[in-house]
């Protein structure tokens, strides 16, 4: 009985059994060729970087079929002990067909995926998915390597596989998402109406059209303090949006870019900027210092209207915990238009002085777990006079790190963005401009 249509229809299945996934750190690593065109819908689905990972099997030199270890980029090397022993392979046997299987390792990354580096994995959730799996061999080789690579999490996902490899795999892997496991399985072309041949050319086009905005990293002027940040303006951006940064986090982290990113994607341009320089970073006072931290915003603001990139959009800032304190302090400064706040698990608390001064409609997003700065937000929301929304996500911790809960809280920033980042007649830019 035939499965799927196409990868097509698999992949489209697939997306929808990883949903929960949306919103992690998280990082789709399709098997070439194959498995790229279901691992592209899966990474378009989650809002997900998609990658390739590239293993080549070593395989014993009289049985070629019998794997002793694998290799992949980044130097990765995976050795079967057991099998280099049983088989008697000698050191130059092994270093002979390890020379040849790199070789032809470096060719097909570099035919696939060009002169474009392979996406990070450490520290990631790492989603590994093929189009089928039969003896799941490869799958389990990609799997060590994505734990080589550093990923957090291995998680393999297929629409369909042989019952006994699935099982096997979830011994090495900490989860699979298998959609069918029909038996008998002979191979996985037949439970495909259509299983043509991906050619190198879709993989490698799969691959170049999803490549993140090019971002562009800048030294931000805040007073006589410059400031590492990465801005990304996509075509014809709709609004900018300026991101403060809570305690321990930067420019750099994962979970900000990965919000920055699905904003790039609706229309906006984006700066993440570190708020303190890496020597004041070793002072903690400096972290909660919503007055410096907000005056470094606020000059942030005024630096960049004038670029001409960006010079005239409608201005937003995204805060996380007290860097959401400090956006709202830097919104009541009387010369910036500040046309939209967003409040993620933030601190109003600490900006209360300034509240009633801030004239921005304001989002605050609040995990409903999150109990005492769930109270906190409901509470000064009563001292901002301007239109305020307070969003509450269902089992949402401080740092929304549960399944979803980053993608809903996103995209509630999102959609604020979007109704609220309009072209206003009169308004040039984020500073209010006297004639």
């Amino acid at each position: 009985m035939i499965k799927f249509r196409d990868r097509l229809e698999a992949g489209h299945r697939l997306a929808t059994a990883l949903q929960r996934f949306g919103g992690e750190d998280i990082v789709v690593l399709g098997l070439p060729r194959g498995g790229v065109p279901i691992a592209a819908i899966v990474a378009d689905a989650l809002s997900a970087p998609l990658d390739v990972i590239v293993v080549r099997k070593l395989g014993v030199p009289f049985h070629p079929e019998l794997a002793m270890g694998a290799i992949s980029e980044g130097g990765v090397r995976i050795v079967n002990e057991e099998v280099v022993r049983a088989a008697r392979v000698t050191t130059q046997q092994f270093a002979q067909v390890e020379a040849r299987e790199r070789a032809e390792l470096a060719r097909r990354a570099r035919l696939l995926r060009g002169d474009r580096p392979p996406v990070p994995v450490a520290g990631r959730t790492a989603i590994v998915v093929d189009d089928g799996i039969a003896t799941g061999s490869t799958v389990w080789a990609a799997c060590q390597v994505a734990r080589a690579l550093g990923a957090r999490r291995v998680v393999v996902a297929t629409p369909v596989g042989a019952r006994h490899s699935i099982e096997e795999l979830r011994t090495i892997a900490d989860e699979v998402v298998c959609l069918e496991t029909p038996e008998p399985f002979h191979a996985v072309g037949e439970w495909y109406a259509d299983f043509s041949a991906t050619p190198d050319s879709e993989v490698e086009a799969l691959l170049r059209d999803r490549q993140p905005s090019d971002g562009i990293d800048v030294e931000v002027l805040a007073g006589s303090t410059r400031l590492s940040g990465l801005l990304t303006v996509p075509n014809d951006p709709t609004g900018l949006v300026l991101f403060a940064h809570g305690s321990g986090s930067s420019r750099n982290s994962p979970r900000n870019r990965w919000v920055a990113e699905l904003l790039n994607e609706a229309g906006f341009a984006t700066l993440l900027f570190d708020l303190l320089t890496p020597s004041e970073q070793h002072t903690r006072s400096n972290v909660f210092d919503i007055e410096l931290l907000a005056r470094r915003l606020a000059d942030a603001t005024r630096w960049i209207a004038d670029r001409p990139d960006v010079c005239g959009l409608p201005i937003g800032y995204f805060g996380a915990s007290t860097g959401a304190a400090a956006a709202l302090w830097a919104a009541a400064e009387p010369d910036l238009d500040i046309a939209a706040v967003v409040s993620r698990g933030g601190r109003p608390d600490l900006a209360a002085a300034r509240l009633r001064g801030v004239r921005a409609p304001t989002l605050l997003i609040v995990g409903g777990d999150d109990f005492r700065v769930l109270e906190l937000n409901r509470h000064m929301a009563r001292y901002l006079h301007a239109d305020c929304r307070l969003a509450v996500v269902p089992g949402a911790t401080h740092l929304f790190e549960e399944p979803g809960t980053l993608r809903e809280a996103a995209e509630l920033a999102r959609d604020w963005f979007a109704h609220h980042l309009v072209h206003r007649p009169g308004v040039e830019d984020g500073l209010r401009r006297s004639s």
